[in-house]
């Protein structure tokens, strides 16, 4: 009997890590999104996941669907600044970075800081700009820092950085590069909304009448929170088994017959670090390998591209993850 309860015991252990703060503060920025949005639950993880994981996001939807809501959203409950620049053809890189300018009273260049200067910085329509422009976010988004005239300008922390891109319209727009893909932790497809979610999207704008969105939103986090999560996620307890399983998918992606991509180290450090915020909001203070399918579809679907012959007989980059994830045995 003794022996029973000792092994009884043993496997009652508490979490390594103080997961409740967080736990309190993600439940709260759940409620404050919901009271907006309808569904997108999905969505919704991913976007405070890449928060947590201090990466960027690309939300990809046709117009109507909430992209740009749902990140002033989780915005709104922050208290940090916000920025959102719209993406035009004729938007240049000093409208986004700044610029410097030539002060009379002192007889120098005095640098004026642009948009990007923020805490979130959400980037509308990301493919209306020219490669010029998108370029100009690529020190910004990895190394979270811009050099201008030989001076390098530190961005403050938290810094996350949200576009959107509408995937159905052509004209106008120019793709993104394969480098500044692989800058977004995440790429997250937005979708339509099923009957009852769109009967209850109609009730709830109807019952706000002239009262806004966002008005009741409230700020429910704060930066100095933000980054002590960010700090907390890196301590997650990975095991070498559950790596060696990260490594096998996204070098599966390199010999797979059905793409002509794969994708880089990157990607398995990006799995690594999403599967962590996955594991933290399940509170969790450990990786599983449910925390890595979870993550490998957003990290890896906009870092794979899919062979010419299969893109034809319609193959999609998710068919080929969700086939890889079947293929390569789970750690136990």
């Amino acid at each position: 009997m003794e022996n029973i309860l000792n092994t009884e015991e043993n496997l009652h252990f508490e979490s390594r890590l103080d997961l409740n703060l967080l736990q309190e503060k993600v439940q709260a920025i759940k409620t404050e999104i919901k009271k907006v949005i309808v569904g997108q639950d999905k969505t919704i993880n991913q976007l405070i996941v890449a928060l947590l994981a201090n990466g960027h996001i690309l939300l990809e939807g046709v117009p109507g669907v909430a992209k740009t809501l749902s990140a002033k959203l989780l915005a709104q409950t922050i208290s940090m600044d916000f920025s959102r620049i719209q993406f035009t053809p004729d938007l240049m890189p000093s409208d986004i970075l700044g610029t410097s300018i030539f002060n009379m009273q002192k007889s120098e260049f005095e640098f004026k800081k642009g948009p990007i200067f923020s805490n979130l910085i959400l980037i509308d329509e990301i493919n209306r700009a020219p490669a010029k422009t998108q370029a100009a976010l690529f020190e910004v988004m990895e190394e979270r820092q811009i050099t201008i005239d030989g001076h390098s300008y530190i961005m403050s922390e938290p810094f996350l950085v949200i576009a959107t891109q509408n995937p159905i319209e052509q004209e106008g727009t120019y793709r993104l590069p394969e480098a500044q893909l692989d800058r977004f932790l995440f790429k997250i497809n937005i979708e339509y909304p099923t009957l009852e979610e769109e009967i209850a999207i109609v009730q709830r704008e109807h019952q706000l009448l002239d009262q806004k969105k966002l008005a009741q939103i409230n700020k429910v986090v704060s930066p100095t929170e933000i980054i002590s999560f960010q700090k907390l996620i890196k301590e997650i307890i990975v095991e070498e088994k559950i790596i060696e399983y990260i490594a096998k998918i996204v070098a599966d992606t390199r010999t797979n017959p059905l793409l002509y991509l794969g994708a880089s180290p990157r990607a398995s450090i990006a799995i690594l670090n999403a599967a962590k915020g996955f594991a933290a909001i399940n509170n969790r203070d450990f990786v599983t390998p449910e925390d890595i399918k979870e993550a490998a579809i957003p990290v890896l679907k906009h870092r794979i591209i899919v062979s010419p012959e299969r893109e034809m007989e319609g193959v999609t980059a998710n068919d080929i993850i969700n086939q890889i994830i079947e293929t390569i045995d789970i750690p136990r």
